[in-house]
């Protein structure tokens, strides 16, 4: 004696349902212990800075004027490889020394200067406008790298 199965659209189609179901479970239970393609491999970062100028009046007619960096203030994780993008846009030339960093270099007006480094250890680093380096002479021009 044969026995004769028939199914039917809709008994099949739950089957898919319910198949669906478990492979999406499935999927969202084991999303930690699945690897990605591709290992992440320590890549630089690009920060991009510019020279800014504040500049006033006072009362008496006396122009006065500031440089600074912009940003100011800029963070980054003991390791990582930095390439520091500068463009100069205001002041014709900005010599500058990067403190305990071993870096030194000069942003021209118009012009981009990059200088890369690896922060090694954790620390305050400042980076200095030798030409802006006080307030008697429009400064003083300091940011500040964070290594954290």
């Amino acid at each position: 004696m044969s026995r004769v199965w028939i199914v039917k659209r809709k008994h099949l189609l739950m089957v898919v349902v319910v198949l669906g179901l478990l492979a999406s479970g499935w999927l969202y239970l084991s999303q930690g212990s699945i690897l990605p393609t591709q290992a992440d491999a320590p890549s630089e970062r690009t920060i991009h800075m510019v020279t800014g100028e504040f500049k006033s009046t006072t009362t008496d007619g006396k122009t006065i004027e500031a440089y600074r960096w912009d940003p100011g203030t800029i963070l980054v994780k003991q390791g990582e490889h930095i390439r520091l993008s500068i463009y100069g846009v205001n002041g014709e030339s900005h010599p500058f020394i990067i403190e305990g960093l071993n870096i030194s270099g000069e942003v021209k007006k118009g012009k981009e200067t990059v200088v890369d480094f690896i922060a090694d250890k954790e620390g305050i680093y400042r980076i200095i406008c030798l030409t802006h380096a006080d307030i008697a002479h429009g400064g003083p021009m300091i940011g500040y790298i964070v290594v954290d």
